[in-house]
């Protein structure tokens, strides 16, 4: 099963935050999750960002693919992709 490390929209029509989530490649983007690993709110200043690294690594390591997004707030957090 290909993994992709994503975003998952969620919140109100104005008031929108993301959890970071690992999927099956082939799920919608609200679909199911197979694991939460962190959480994301751009509408706040500065960005509130929360990623459990421990993982995030796992999940790397494991041959998950991270969204362009993703790759981005990595980078942020310090986490290598």
């Amino acid at each position: 099963m290909a993994t992709v490390i994503r975003l998952k929209r969620m919140g109100t029509l104005k008031k929108p935050f993301h959890r970071i989530v690992v999927m099956d490649k082939r799920s919608p983007r609200d679909g199911k999750p197979i694991e939460i690993i962190g959480f994301y709110d751009p509408k706040t200043d500065p960005a509130n960002i929360k990623v459990k690294k421990d993982r995030a690594e796992y999940w790397l390591g494991v041959g998950a693919t991270p969204s362009l997004c993703v790759k981005n707030l990595f980078k942020k957090q310090g986490i290598k992709s």
